[in-house]
């Protein structure tokens, strides 16, 4: 088991609350917000969602995957996993209607 001092994780825990508060502003841009839903700071997992108008965009997943996960990895060298995850709770056209610079396909 990894050992990480009550010191570091706390670093830990304020470095990726800052590298997620810097990424929020381009999401919310779009209508979506960015939620840290959990992070182990031991083992380097973090598990975000997206929300608002990420749950109706065809390129929430491309969000996750090339734009969160790229960037928590290379900007927190003890990020090891990055799980995503879409609020797709709100009614789509509601959601939809959120959205102001992404493509939201049409039915």
């Amino acid at each position: 088991m990894i050992m990480v001092d009550v010191a570091e994780i706390e670093s830990r825990k304020q470095a990726l609350q800052k590298v997620l508060d810097l990424m929020r502003p381009a999401i919310k841009d779009d209508g979506g917000d960015l939620d840290l839903v959990e992070a182990d700071y031991e083992l380097g997992f973090v598990k975000v969602r997206l929300s608002g108008a990420c749950g109706s965009c065809a390129l929430s997943g491309a969000t996750l995957q090339a734009g969160v996960e790229r960037i928590l990895k290379g900007r927190l060298n003890w990020v090891q996993e990055v799980v995503g995850d879409v609020d797709d709770t709100m009614d789509f056209e509601e959601s939809s209607s959120l959205g102001t610079g992404s493509y939201v396909p049409k039915h």
